[in-house]
């Protein structure tokens, strides 16, 4: 892999880990509006979530957003 497929590798992860966690926030609002803050499956999304948040402020800690 060359480092201009390594650039396009990294675009496309950063772009499915942003889509990734705006879906999971859209999940847990529409459980919340449901009352199901409480639920095993918002407390997933709220982990996943979490999870790609970390992710992101990695890449911001080294410059890459």
């Amino acid at each position: 892999m060359d480092t201009t497929e390594r650039l396009q590798a990294f675009e496309q992860m950063l772009e499915d880990v942003k889509s990734q966690m705006q879906f999971e926030q859209s999940e847990m609002d529409k459980l919340k509006a449901q009352g199901r803050e409480k639920s095993v499956t918002f407390k997933q999304y709220l982990s996943n979530k979490l999870m790609y948040q970390r992710i992101l402020s990695l890449y911001e800690k080294h410059g890459l957003l």
